[in-house]
């Protein structure tokens, strides 16, 4: 039995009424109200001053738990909220009650944008052409299964709500069940996106799928809000409306995209496009977006119809890169503010009980991830697969925002079921990348088996490699090195050719969206691409080149695109997801026309040492000086070796290029001798001991010469075109004479070993003088300007036993632990 005085107090806050005064300045027929300048742009600059403030704030301090920007802008919300801020200081600075209008009309303005590059996201080739069953099928049901469940839901809610029947009886209207089964329908994609690209799952099988998946879910959630909203809030006569939307649409890319199109891509093939023209495509976007809302349904339909229309390319990468700081940085935190004015969490806790409403936010959380979970049953994925897939198609964007907003102005949900649903949708949205992180990519410790590398690989093995390029002209110089080596039926090579790719910010989720499409034709109204795409069309076709002259060679093509600051994390996912045997490396250096190289980016050097730390196989790292293709001519090859386990590796990928008709291989044994065989135990004695340290190099010496002694017996004796000769070396001074030596004869390419395990004092003191360590002693001799080599150069650091901890640098880092024949990385 609820008392009058509980009854009418419900009753009553279903409307809220707020009085202010107005001050006309100077008022004639058109303006009647006061000026801008006094009260009303002072506010507004507070507000974004404050919201950018504390977004940047909170984005940063989130990011460890790999959040997205869509969290930290909810939080703000949820800090400026009444309930926080109640009638302090601070609160009648930021949120005035004459402001709000003006706020949210402003904040539109950032919304409308961002729903444009919601649709520049949107890859209809994906969601028409090209998208898999598998994935079509797990959208279908991660969408209609949580609307059926959702009614179910809210039916439950509505029994268990306290307070007076006849106040629930308000919003117990098919309205209401519309908007909260939508609203745990949706899935955003661009979040899913960055999501994935964050915990390096994007190139995986499990991240292709999920991709796909949430492009195809997020477009069927963009055309449910467009057709069945407009019911919701209009009634009978919606109809209207969404038929003349439907014909807007159809005029739009019959008759408005084919000029569209044609100008945008004349423009750019020409450079033509300037901040005057920029501006005006998108203020296109506003304009269409005007012509929804009169036609009767939701002004940002119109902004996401426009940005379908855009062709994709360079110009979509030049639009975001010139236009995303205004509309997303400066004007969406506007939009999450008055979501946050707006929530009642504290209050519905109170009078609801923290227990109703942790039980509706875990009901609200299973119909996504049941439903997922039982479609890729089917399909024969794990449970963890299916439940990783569940979680993040349980994320959200900013649909979910924009309903429950429309919903609170129209009344159609109640304070309980608003502040309800917007704390479901930032929970859902935090919890979904730690859970992921925790259950399918957990920071355990991997146990690598040292067989894993190529000196203990069998011949009539399928060898692996994961060739690394970040432009074309690396590709072409990592084939012709490629071609060295021998296939056969019984012995082929699959290349996985990994081209590396910087982004940042809203265009990750973007070329993520046709990162899948290098194999495919460019569609109707395809232009000028951009570098990234550019660069990978033309890796594409010259590892495609390579792949159609190489009978038993096969190439798989892969775009990593992520912070180059991580991006090593996605070369060891799609090393382990290929079960790659070896890691090709373009050197950061480039050879220019008179032979010299110079340094193309430094920030190619991390990449290569964070990579050569914790890699999940053998390492090689290619210094490139023109090496010329095998198909015109003979190549030369030598590999010096001086000893340990990358020396061991490295002989090993010297031998298997020498089985090519077309390569001569010859070896160099350097010998160490009186000053030159001392062993550096002062490095490692601290942490192995003195006689641990010596054992270890005796067993080293023994390893090298039972290896070379199979060589020789097996190689050198059965082949013309394989030369075995040996270097004595007393001193430091030596090792650069032998290599100068050996350099006269004018070999091709150099193979050595990055030498970690030898133990040698001589080239311990030399270490410390390279320029690049990554190269070893020798590697690094043998790349230097100083030097005058001409020969291109493969360094090779064997898997398990490798793994330098490099100094002086910035890269912060997990040494690996090592175990008498295991190596654990933490990844």
């Amino acid at each position: 039995m609820v008392d009058q005085g509980t009854e009418d107090q419900y009753l009553k806050r279903r409307v809220t009424t707020g009085c202010y005064e107005v001050d006309v300045s100077n008022a004639n027929e058109i303006w009647k109200s006061e000026t801008v300048l006094f009260f009303y742009l002072p506010t507004l600059a507070a507000q974004v001053a404050f919201m950018l403030l504390s977004t940047r704030i909170l984005y940063y301090l989130l990011r460890p738990l790999n959040q997205p920007r869509l969290v930290s802008e909810i939080l703000m919300g949820i800090l400026i909220s009444p309930e926080l801020f109640g009638s302090s200081a601070l609160s009648e600075v930021l949120t005035p009650l004459k402001s709000i209008l003006t706020t949210e009309t402003i904040s539109y303005v950032g919304l409308i944008y961002m729903v444009f590059l919601a649709g520049l996201d949107m890859n209809f080739d994906t969601i028409f052409l090209r998208g898999r069953k598998k994935a079509t099928s797990i959208a279908i049901a991660g969408v209609v299964i949580p609307m059926f469940c959702g009614g179910f839901i809210y039916a439950l809610a509505l029994k268990m709500y306290k307070g007076p029947s006849e106040y629930w009886a308000n919003f117990d209207t098919p309205k209401a069940y519309m908007f909260w089964t939508l609203i745990l329908s949706i899935t955003g994609f661009p979040m899913v996106s960055h999501i994935l690209a964050d915990l390096k799952l994007l190139y995986t099988g499990l991240g292709r799928v999920t991709l796909t998946t949430a492009m195809i879910s997020d477009f069927y959630n963009w055309v449910m809000f467009a057709m069945l909203v407009p019911f919701a809030i209009n009634g009978g006569n919606a109809i209207y409306s969404v038929l003349s939307t439907i014909i807007y649409v159809l005029f739009c890319f019959v008759l408005i995209r084919p000029y569209l199109v044609d100008i945008i891509v004349r423009k750019t093939n020409q450079n033509e496009w300037d901040n005057n023209g920029l501006f005006i495509v998108v203020m296109g976007a506003y304009a269409s977006a005007a012509v929804t809302d009169l036609l009767g349904t939701h002004p940002v339909v119109g902004a996401l119809i426009y940005g379908i229309m855009i062709p994709r390319g360079k110009f979509t990468h030049l639009l975001i890169e010139r236009s995303e700081d205004f509309g997303v940085v400066y004007l969406a935190p506007l939009f999450f503010g008055s979501c946050g004015i707006r929530l009642r969490a504290i209050y519905v806790i109170k009078t609801q009980g923290l227990g109703l409403v942790l039980f509706l936010l875990l009901l609200s959380f299973l119909p996504k991830i049941l439903s997922t979970i039982i479609a890729t049953q089917f399909y024969g994925m794990s449970v963890l697969d299916g439940l990783s897939i569940g979680l993040l198609m349980n994320t959200k964007g900013i649909l979910p925002i924009l309903m429950l907003n429309s919903a609170w102005d129209k009344q159609i949900l109640s304070v309980e079921s608003f502040s309800i649903l917007t704390i479901a949708v930032l929970i859902m949205t935090m919890m979904a990348p730690l859970i992921i992180n925790a259950i399918y990519k957990p920071r355990k410790l991997y146990k690598q088996n040292k067989l894993k590398t190529i000196q203990n690989l069998k011949a009539e093995v399928e060898l692996r490699i994961l060739a690394c390029v970040h432009n074309p002209r690396q590709a072409t110089g990592m084939i012709n090195m490629l071609e060295a080596y021998h296939t056969t039926k019984l012995s082929p090579l699959r290349v996985f050719a990994l081209q590396l790719v910087e982004l940042s910010g809203h265009t990750a989720s973007l070329l993520a969206s046709h990162i899948h499409k290098y194999n495919q034709q460019q569609s109707v109204g395809a232009q000028a691409l951009t570098k990234a795409q550019e660069d990978l069309e033309s890796i594409t076709n010259i590892f495609k080149t390579f792949a159609a002259i190489n009978e038993h060679s096969n190439v798989e093509i892969i775009a990593a695109a992520s912070s180059y600051s991580t991006i090593h994390e996605d070369i060891y996912n799609v090393s382990q997801e290929k079960q790659a045997n070896l890691i090709f490396l373009p050197f950061h250096k480039q050879s220019n026309i008179e032979g010299i190289l110079e340094t193309a980016n430094t920030v190619f050097q991390e990449i290569n040492r964070n990579v050569m730390r914790d890699a999940p196989c053998t390492v090689g790292i290619f210094v490139d000086r023109g090496l010329a293709s095998l198909f015109k001519v003979n190549l030369r090859v030598v590999m010096v070796f001086i000893g340990g386990p990358d020396d061991r590796e490295a002989l090993a990928v010297a031998w298997r290029m020498s089985k090519h008709q077309g390569v001569q291989l010859s070896v160099v044994r350097i010998l160490m001798f009186g000053e030159a065989a001392e062993v550096d135990v002062m490095s490692q004695v601290e942490s192995h001991g003195l006689l641990s340290v010596v054992l270890d190099s005796e067993k080293q010496k023994e390893l090298d010469d039972e290896y070379v002694s199979a060589f020789r017996l097996k190689a050198v004796s059965n082949e013309d075109s394989i030369a075995y000769s040996e270097k004595e070396v007393r001193c430091r001074e030596d090792i650069p004479e032998v290599l100068n030596e050996i350099d006269q004869i004018g070999y091709d390419l150099y193979i050595v070993g990055e030498g970690a395990g030898r133990n040698c004092l001589i080239l311990s003191e030399l270490m410390k003088w390279t320029d690049c360590p990554e190269l070893g002693v020798v590697g690094d001799i043998l790349a230097s300007n100083s030097f005058g080599s001409s020969s291109s150069l493969l360094i090779i650091q064997q898997y398990g036993i490798g793994g330098m901890v490099f100094e002086n640098t910035n890269i912060t880092h997990q040494p690996k632990e090592h175990d008498s024949g295991t190596v654990f990385v933490e990844l």
